[in-house]
């Protein structure tokens, strides 16, 4: 799936590509289904049609086809997982300069293809209990919520964590890892549907966006808020966390730019910590504690990789749960 020629979603079409020789410490996969991201959204609004056309896409699963690196790991046939980030090997506190992310420009091309080629650390065995749909959909979302989660919230058992905006890839997994940690788990939608589907994942309590969330809680304050939707919910999120409580931020969909009173924030002894993505040794880390925890992608749909204008256009509307993808014929 290439981007050129015109702006937005209309530079975006299937052509054939011819297949390119793999360099040394490389390997190709071939994609049996990929997944969808709000990234690709921005990617194809972002990317200027007239430079070098762009194979857009950052999560996916496969069968490798072929291997150009020495390794004691993987063999032909061996069915796998991408890992969608580019050099950032160890978990630090922030990604190195090098960092990139497949299906980004200036990066590799990505994974909305037959095949993709990619440095071999950037693979992983797939989870035996997880289908090719639940794991081509995993990656981007799940590595993304594990490091807020874990490396950035320090969430453990009988914490409580509140996630604003319950529904994405990103939160569903916030809400599936919270509940396998034993945290305490709330959760905000403006989709009443969608809250009763995040109290059938395990959520202790939804809450209506436009209600008051502190009258729903009964007063209860919380250790941790993950904050994925920005400057809509930005302020109510602050008020919810205790004194000396965590607020990660990860995304910031309705607005880039927010105003907060800076001596409560001093007084609160809060913390605010942002985060994207994550590294390798996170990520080998998340599959470890999906495996131990048997935790299942939510899928709300998998599309033919031809219909991937009806696959995107149901992203751009936020009315799923979970993730989307599409099948690779």
């Amino acid at each position: 799936m290439v981007h050129k020629g015109q702006k937005g979603m209309k530079g975006l079409h299937l052509e054939e590509y011819t297949s390119q020789k793999l360099k040394a410490n490389e390997v190709r996969v071939r994609l049996k289904v990929v997944g969808l991201n709000h990234r690709d959204l921005f990617t194809v609004a972002q990317h200027d049609e007239n430079t070098v056309p762009l194979i857009i896409g950052s999560d996916g699963a496969g069968v490798i086809s072929e291997i150009e690196a020495e390794n004691g790991q993987f063999k032909v046939g061996d069915e796998v997982v991408i890992n969608p980030g580019l050099e950032w090997a160890n978990a630090t506190a922030a990604a190195p300069e090098s960092f990139g992310i497949l299906g980004s420009p200036n990066s590799m091309n990505g994974t909305f293809a037959e095949e993709v080629i990619l440095p071999i650390e950037n693979i992983a065995i797939k989870p035996s209990f997880l289908t090719f749909e639940e794991s081509g959909v995993l990656s981007l979302s799940a590595l993304t919520a594990y490091r807020a989660l874990f490396t950035k919230g320090e969430i453990s058992e009988g914490k409580s964590v509140l996630i604003p905006g319950i529904g994405g890839g990103v939160a569903t997994f916030l809400l599936q890892f919270a509940k396998a940690a034993g945290a305490e788990v709330y959760v905000t939608s403006r989709s009443e549907e969608k809250l009763q589907q995040a109290k059938e994942l395990g959520a202790d309590k939804g809450i209506q966006n436009d209600a008051n969330w502190e009258v729903e809680l009964d007063g209860e304050k919380v250790d941790l808020v993950i904050e994925t939707v920005g400057a809509a919910t930005f302020q109510r999120s602050l008020k919810q966390l205790r004194p000396g409580g965590t607020l990660v931020l990860i995304g910031s969909s309705t607005g880039d730019t927010i105003e907060f009173n800076l001596r409560e924030f001093f007084y609160g002894q809060y913390t605010l910590k942002g985060t994207t993505m994550g590294s390798a040794e996170e990520y080998q880390s998340m599959l470890e504690f999906i495996e131990k925890h048997q935790i299942h992608p939510v899928v709300d749909q998998i599309f033919e990789i031809e219909e991937f204008k009806k696959a995107f256009k149901k992203l751009e509307n936020g009315k799923q749960v979970g993730k989307i993808g599409l099948r690779i014929s």
